[in-house]
């Protein structure tokens, strides 16, 4: 394993340093959110550097794209797990609680480490410019890991991938999951651009696996691959998913092995592509050090026992049944296409009312068009962020689309009451829109509904 750092000066600053409460934390954390986006790698690194680069510390595994990170980074976190390694998982947004971001083993990171991962990052951010919200989180995720001694740390991408601020770390396996347009300003307008963003991620020699299917994206990520020497590995390409006839089970055909009988844990047929990332980046992992330790032995049932464990709050999540409720981010336009599929065919037969949030920032004209045509009635609202789209807005856009009943709740939690109680127990209501206006949802059922 690689050499332990722990007794870096972040450690022993918390000794001397009197602790703020958690709140207050968690205030200036978010103040920083107001400096915006820096697409520069220096800052983190002095950070790091600082800390005696604790993210050097143990094996990670990088992961980009456009949708699907959050859950292809559960499914390899779930394996690594069961295969009885000490894991660390890096995400983001979160949906209630700053905390979910960093866990390990399945464990979200406590209040006072929040505290103590923040005052250990900002007593070494002494460099010409502070550190951005995101970099920041990072940085504290990368210094806990260390601290509690992870062997394996999933690292989930913010918005790019070439200046993203996790793009310190070295890999033993990069992954890409889809592209579509997103982040213009920064990121660029095509798919091409995006591919060169996404693809920074990946490193001299180190695998990668991608779920990249547009042939501009594709041209890109295999060009970086080859001027990095870094073997790159496609999806329906070199490794394949199939739902089995007549089952709800699937056959994973990978690298090296097949797997049948593999559980999808979570709903949406989009997941299989996911999950296939997953597996195809567990295979790698596991190919490359079974010699070393007999814990890398992926076996199909390691694959189905680790599956069983894995959740990703917030996308198609069911969290009531009468009426029957599901959460669903769906925050861009690939994910509203793929709700939109999903509300259109699992949910058919049952009478569907939306409830509707979108950022500012997001096209939400398009999103509304895949999202509206699959309720009978649609409540539009605003979640609790000065990105959020005004609901007059919203409003006028869901009428060009449909005749059918629109109403107005601007408080998220309020507009969630409003569905649940004048539904019927036979009835169906998707929360969408914004993984912020999911988060508000959710936190209103692990109060009220608990």
């Amino acid at each position: 394993m690689l050499d332990d750092k722990s007794s870096v000066p972040g450690f022993l600053l918390l000794e001397k340093m009197a602790q703020i409460s958690y709140q207050d934390c968690l205030d200036k954390i978010f103040t920083l959110g107001r400096f915006g986006i820096k697409l520069e790698l220096e800052t983190i690194q002095n950070i790091l550097k600082l800390l005696n680069n604790p993210q050097k510390n143990y094996y990670t595994i990088h992961i980009a794209g456009t949708n699907g990170k959050g859950s292809t980074a559960t499914y390899i976190e779930s394996i690594l797990k069961e295969a009885g390694f000490k894991t660390g998982i890096y995400t983001s947004p979160h949906l209630v609680r700053f905390n979910e971001r960093i866990c390990v083993n399945g464990e979200q990171i406590s209040d006072k480490e929040v505290v103590e991962a923040y005052e250990a990052i900002n007593a070494v951010d002494l460099g010409k410019r502070k550190a951005t919200f995101f970099e920041i989180n990072t940085a504290m995720a990368f210094y806990y890991f260390s601290r509690k001694k992870v062997e394996w740390a999933i690292i989930e991408t913010g918005m790019g991938g070439r200046f993203d601020a996790t793009n310190v770390i070295l890999p033993q396996v990069s992954v890409i999951t889809n592209l579509s347009i997103e982040h213009t300003d920064y990121l660029g307008s095509t798919i091409k651009d995006l591919a060169r963003e996404k693809g920074g991620i990946i490193k001299p020699n180190t695998p990668v696996v991608t779920g990249v299917s547009q042939p501009s994206g594709l041209r890109v990520l295999k060009e970086l691959a080859e001027k990095q020497r870094a073997p790159l590995f496609q999806f329906k390409h070199d490794f394949s998913i199939r739902k089995n006839p007549k089952q709800t089970t699937y056959t994973y055909r990978g690298l090296q092995q097949t797997c049948k009988e593999v559980a999808k844990p979570l709903p949406g047929e989009h997941q299989k592509e996911n999950l296939s990332l997953g597996l195809a980046a567990c295979e790698l992992v596991f190919d490359k050090f079974k010699k070393s330790d007999p814990r890398y032995t992926l076996s199909p049932t390691l694959i189905r026992h680790g599956l069983s464990n894995a959740k990703w709050p917030g996308r198609l999540e069911i969290i009531m049944t009468n009426p029957l409720v599901i959460l669903d981010g769906a925050h861009n336009l690939k994910a509203a296409q793929v709700l939109g599929k999903y509300l259109t065919g699992t949910l058919s037969d049952k009478k569907l009312t939306l409830v509707v949030g979108i950022l500012d920032d997001k096209p939400y004209e398009e999103m509304l068009k895949l999202l509206v045509p699959c309720a009978q009635r649609v409540i539009v609202t605003k979640a609790k962020t000065d990105r959020s789209l005004e609901t007059w807005v919203l409003e006028e856009s869901v009428k060009k689309i449909t005749n059918k009943k629109v109403e107005v709740i601007e408080d998220v939690q309020m507009a969630v009451s409003h569905a649940i109680s004048t539904c019927s127990a036979d009835d169906a209501i998707c929360i969408a829109g914004s993984l912020y206006v999911a988060g508000e949802a959710k936190a209103k059922f692990n109060v009220d509904f608990i």
